[in-house]
């Protein structure tokens, strides 16, 4: 298969899953624009919260993540006993996880507090996390539904889903923040409400599309869905495990900028809230065209055929730098707009936060490049279902790199946010070299024998 058809090939399957990205983070980002023209205070739990919550999520959608690999390798073998049982199975962890997950956001408050918050800061967050918490298995459900359809090349119903969710949030959160149409105002709850609800409207949708949707009645998905796959249920569980934990790693190094943040004050907290919230946004872009990788790698793997393999790699980076220049663009062309859009106009500190937040987005457009680099990295080889050495390749990287750079940089040199925010560079700089070479030294020998 030629160059270019691998490009297409790519966008074809990837566009949708980026699409559906941008879509699910307009939650997190409707949250922190209107909590930010609320409050200071609820702008700064909100950030805090959504952090927190995304740290506990990805800890728990190893599972679901992992199915995606399967199923598209299974899908390349024509095996379609497999993939059918590789969903089921990926449901029933991912329900476990979110189950087990539920008591850390319960007692948040403990922890930030443990972490150096400020009290009211905590208390605010935990107020939040205990409403949302009630949307974090339906969260965990839509990941595995969203794996299952993505390796059946399914990725526009995942888009229109995600978009529904997204413009139900909004919708909810004018209503319960604010109190607008006679809605009772609640402040962070109402946008912790909101979230709740427009995860369990995605989750429905994609389930009624895995059963009933064109040519999807003859998956069975939910046939015997009570029924214990001991085979598929141990491997996904080996697979599944270490991508989580990637994540977390991954996440960590997020995390620990925020409480390093907040441990420094809530100006630099709401700042870094916003600017973060807007890499996530642009991180979509990249992350979409990995999974769309992950799919196509694990299918020419089932399949195979080596050659196949490279191109498709090959052609998901190409797409992948086009997105990072264009994301430095806009960074360091717009990046005072895009922070002001958060703030509301008569806030005291808005200033600050502006001032500090526009600096913030010129060191992260630095990041983007071996963000993107490194998240491609972990697609690629999620395709070849290599999970364990990513996974200590990325602890390496996000914590023993990335996080003593922050704290160096920002603390013991005196840069302050800038310098927290250079140490998220320099771990994802070491992880992007480490998961790449990984990468293709597989490849190397995959005419040989194709990673499992």
């Amino acid at each position: 298969m030629p160059y270019r058809r691998h490009v297409g090939r790519t966008l074809v399957l990837g566009l949708p899953l980026v699409g559906s990205l941008l879509a699910q983070i307009l939650i997190g980002l409707t949250d922190t624009l209107m909590l930010g023209r609320y409050s200071v205070e609820a702008l700064a739990a909100g950030a805090l919260a959504t952090t927190v919550f995304h740290a506990v999520f990805i800890l728990a959608a190893g599972f679901a993540i992992g199915a995606m690999g399967a199923a598209a390798e299974a899908a390349g073998r024509e095996d379609e006993r497999t993939v059918r049982r590789t969903a089921r199975m990926g449901l029933w962890l991912s329900l476990g996880a979110g189950l087990a997950a539920m008591p850390v956001l319960w007692f948040s408050e403990a922890i930030l507090l443990f972490a150096a918050q400020v009290p009211r800061t905590a208390a605010d967050t935990q107020d939040y996390m205990r409403i949302a918490l009630f949307g974090l298995v339906p969260a965990l459900l839509t990941m595995t539904l969203r794996s299952h359809l993505s390796a059946l090349e399914r990725t526009r119903i995942v888009l229109t889903a995600t978009v529904i969710a997204a413009v139900l949030n909004f919708g909810l959160n004018w209503l319960l923040i604010f109190g607008n149409a006679g809605a009772p105002e609640l402040g962070l709850r109402g946008a912790a409400i909101a979230s709740v609800l427009s995860h369990t409207a995605t989750v429905v949708v994609l389930a009624v599309y895995a059963t009933r949707g064109p040519d999807m009645a003859r998956w069975e998905l939910f046939r015997n869905l009570h029924v214990m796959d001991r085979e598929i249920l141990v491997r996904l569980f080996h697979l599944g495990w270490p991508i989580g934990l990637t994540l977390v790693s991954e996440s960590a190094l997020f995390t620990g900028t925020a409480l390093m943040m907040g441990a420094i004050g809530s100006v630099p907290l709401a700042a870094h809230g916003i600017v973060i919230q807007v890499s996530a946004a642009t991180f979509m872009l990249h992350l979409g065209l990995s999974q769309a990788a992950t799919v196509r790698i694990g299918r020419f793997a089932g399949q195979g055929n080596a050659a196949d393999l490279r191109r498709a790699a090959w052609a998901a980076m190409a797409l992948s730098g086009v997105a990072v220049a264009l994301s430095v663009v806009v960074f360091l062309g717009a990046g005072g707009a895009i922070v002001g859009a958060f703030l509301g106009a008569g806030e005291a500190q808005a200033g600050a936060i502006l001032t500090l937040g526009v600096t913030l987005m010129g060191v992260a457009a630095l990041f983007q490049l071996v963000d993107a680099a490194q998240v491609m990295a972990l697609g690629f080889l999620r395709g070849l279902q290599d999970t364990r050495w990513p996974m200590v390749l990325a602890a390496i990287s996000y914590w023993g790199v990335g996080i003593p750079a922050s704290l160096l940089l920002g603390f013991m040199l005196g840069m302050g946010p800038v310098g927290v925010w250079l140490g998220l560079v320099v771990g994802l700089a070491v992880a992007s070299g480490l998961l790449m070479g990984r990468f293709w030294r597989l490849v190397a020998g995959v005419d040989q024998s194709l990673p499992r």
